[in-house]
């Protein structure tokens, strides 16, 4: 798909997000902002998927010979809902339904809602690069060539699973698995390097014997370019620092963390929709 229509679809994604946050007066807009470019990247562009012949998405919870994505930051929910839908897992009238009772699309994504596209529970942080492993390790032994993504906060690096998780996938040479970390250096009690300094963390996992590379996460030419050459080493599993503005795309939410878990009021969603015009070809839900 071209740039440009990427662009439109992430626009799209980010009126999306404000708006479900906003409905409910709760949700998670920083992050779900500054990652949206990345998982319309990958669920209209880089990802293999299975579709049938309208387009819209198969779901299958083994997702043989299929790319898998993983969050592992679940607390960005907006932002995976929202492509989920837009890419056809389920109808995108249903984002309405954003942390209401009963809905599928609760605060973090569950299995229990058996809502298409969701494959794990995710929110208790530091999880979701295991599941990755896991995943890209049975899609080795069972001869499936696809490729596993896992998305991570940079705040979630202070948490233990993460190191033997990134332990595990060197010495089995999970060349098949893409882990990114949005690096935007804001979680929920302030900047990361204040809260508990990750240092370098791209020195950490080449000791480990990952690749290590970076892109600009709010660029989608840098985004398309770095994940497929993420795939080239058959052997050494790959972590990309992603670095993104929390809050990207809204001019009052950048880059502070005090817009990790606050929802704008209504003069607010009024000022972000304005600055994120509806595009050509979709509708708000």
């Amino acid at each position: 798909m071209e740039i440009e229509q990427l662009q439109h679809i992430a626009t799209q994604v980010r009126r999306d997000i404000v708006r479900m946050v906003h409905a409910v007066n709760s949700g998670h807009p920083g992050g779900s902002l500054g990652c949206t470019d990345l998982l319309v990247a990958l669920y209209f562009d880089v990802m293999h998927l299975k579709r049938d012949e309208q387009g819209a998405a198969i779901f299958d919870m083994n997702a043989t010979d299929e790319d898998l994505f993983f969050l592992s930051n679940g607390h960005i929910s907006p932002v995976f809902y929202s492509v989920l839908a837009r890419s056809g897992y389920f109808p995108v009238s249903e984002l309405a339904t954003f942390r209401k009772l009963d809905s599928r699309l609760q605060g973090h994504p569950a299995t229990a809602e058996h809502l298409p596209g969701i494959r794990i529970a995710s929110g208790s942080l530091g999880q979701g690069l295991s599941v990755a492993c896991g995943a890209a390790f049975a899609k080795r032994l069972n001869g499936d060539d696809k490729h596993v993504y896992v998305l991570m906060g940079d705040g979630e690096q202070q948490e233990g699973q993460i190191w033997e998780a990134a332990s595990f996938a060197p010495h089995h040479k999970l060349g098949n698995l893409t882990a990114i970390i949005d690096f935007n250096g804001q979680q929920i009690d302030g900047p990361t390097n204040l809260v508990m300094n990750n240092r370098d963390l791209g020195a950490k996992y080449r000791a480990f014997g990952w690749n290590v590379t970076e892109m600009n996460g709010n660029d989608m030419g840098d985004i398309i370019k770095t994940l497929h050459e993420s795939k080239n080493d058959p052997e050494v599993p790959t972590l990309i620092l992603m670095k993104t503005e929390m809050g990207f795309g809204v001019d009052f939410m950048m880059g502070s963390h005090k817009w990790h878990g606050v929802a704008p009021n209504d003069e607010q969603l009024a000022v972000a929709l304005n600055q994120l015009p509806i595009t050509a070809g979709m509708s708000d839900y």
